[in-house]
């Protein structure tokens, strides 16, 4: 599938992306030691909401948009406000932040994050869209060359987000053989891959495979609506390898929340299951 950024920036499956980001980024700054962002597919950074691709799908409308206008966001309302208040910050409701911009925020004084984003015009916004900031740095790379080549980064500690846009039939293929030699140089980073699910099986032929690889991953699967022929996309999911230990205590009560807000119909529910393991029970 081709997932083009502008079309679907702030739906469903950004917002699940982005508060499971933020959560990991304030796990990192609980230590005075420094730690490195890398992210793969970077893309512009800044996402007009008003912009023709974003007005076309109108998918945010019902991704952050529902979840800034919640009038209760129950229990999860603590954990949920860092990622509400860096989208405000960029000027939401009209602009919605891509993950760099949305990882600048979390970034101390002392820890450094990579850009990769191939294509020029994208870096070219991207590096508009974050400014003069000395502890960030926008590279014009294939991602996945540059998370071989930035690994284990100095720092020792810190994540990468593996998001691309799933142009290709070999995505997987790429984004495994990828995080395997990552995990050879960087054993304990911390990975995050998004994915569109679309090909069920394809995903599940991908989870199985990093269960071996980096058994205990934490998988995180979302659904927004039954999923149907001609609608847009409804399910989501993000593999994270190595995770925090207190994410999948946060990510019982967020789930919940995101899933009575995001519910776009029958059929919206949520599952965490550790990879190689049992599925965690849904509360």
């Amino acid at each position: 599938m081709n997932y083009r950024h502008e079309f679907h920036a702030g739906n469903f499956a950004d917002v699940l992306k982005h508060v499971f980001l933020t959560r990991i980024l304030l796990y990192l700054q609980r230590k005075d030691k420094p730690f490195r962002y890398i992210d793969t597919h970077a893309g512009a950074g800044l996402y007009d909401l008003d912009g023709p691709e974003a007005a076309r799908s109108n998918e945010a409308r019902d991704g952050i948009g529902r979840l800034l206008d919640a009038p209760d966001l129950g229990a999860a309302a603590e954990l949920l406000e860092p990622y509400l208040a860096a989208v405000r910050a960029t000027g939401a409701p009209n602009l919605y932040p891509g993950s760099p911009v949305i990882a600048q925020k979390f970034l101390r004084a002392c820890d450094k994050a990579i850009f990769c984003e191939m294509l020029p015009e994208a870096a070219k916004g991207l590096r508009r869209s974050l400014g003069r900031d000395y502890r960030v740095k926008t590279v014009e790379i294939d991602g996945y060359q540059g998370l071989k080549a930035f690994t284990p980064p100095p720092e020792r500690r810190g994540m990468a987000l593996i998001d691309p846009p799933y142009e290709r039939r070999d995505e997987y293929e790429r984004i495994f053989d990828t995080l395997g030699a990552a995990l050879d140089r960087w054993a304990g980073g911390i990975f995050m891959i998004w994915q569109p699910v679309k090909e069920p099986e394809v995903v599940e032929s991908f989870c199985r495979a990093v269960a071996l690889a980096a058994p205990g991953a934490l998988r995180i699967d979302f659904q927004a609506e039954t999923p149907a022929p001609g609608k847009p996309l409804s399910r989501t999911g993000l593999v994270i390898v190595n995770p925090p230990y207190v994410l999948e205590e946060e990510a019982q009560i967020i789930l919940p929340a995101l899933t009575r807000i995001l519910a776009r119909g029958p059929g919206a529910e949520f599952s965490l299951e550790h990879l190689g393991g049992e599925k965690v029970p849904s509360s």
